[in-house]
């Protein structure tokens, strides 16, 4: 499988799983990525709701170029890792579910997918298939469990995801 094909796969279901679709997930990075995703979502609940409608208020009709921007904005310094990667896709979870809220359909949400899929699964396929692709991510994911909460590895995911939330909330408040 392509690195686009697996990331349009993985952010398909993520996708789907933020805006109510109950099913077995279908590999072991999706797995991987609803649990770290959804436990940053919980983490920073408020923050992410407040961006969402910080993004949505001022992204216009096509909220999947706006997200583009963003995602380019946020790892343009170059500095990608898991972390962000995890951001990423909590943002843009968050976005379809209340865009699936407002009544957007699914093929509307999903498009979304595209978007995510495009960035990371083209252009930084280099640095995705550099850290070993979803594979990279699984090992990641697993180590991360492995760790008591308090570790000094899952605090670290959560402050590189961190810098991801900052970032965000600098490109859309600007």
């Amino acid at each position: 499988m392509s690195c686009w094909s697996e990331t349009m796969a993985l952010a398909k279901d993520y996708i789907d799983f933020c805006s109510g679709t109950q099913r077995t997930p279908p590999s072991e990075s999706a797995a991987a990525m609803r649990h770290l995703a959804k436990e940053l979502e919980q983490q920073h609940w408020s923050k992410f709701q407040a961006l969402s409608q910080t993004f949505l208020g001022s992204c216009g009709a096509d909220p999947s170029h706006s997200l583009r921007r963003v995602m380019e904005e946020l790892v343009g310094d170059g500095k990608m890792n898991w972390g962000r990667v995890v951001s990423l896709f909590t943002f843009t979870g968050v976005l379809a579910a209340e865009l699936f809220s407002r009544g957007k359909d699914r093929d509307f949400c999903q498009s979304l997918a595209k978007t995510v899929a495009d960035y990371l699964g083209e252009e930084k396929s280099d640095w995705l298939m550099e850290n070993e692709g979803w594979e990279g991510f699984c090992k990641f994911s697993r180590a991360a469990r492995e760790v008591n909460q308090e570790s000094s590895m899952k605090t670290a995911l959560f402050a590189a995801a961190g810098v991801g939330i900052a970032g965000l909330t600098f490109l859309l408040v600007r």
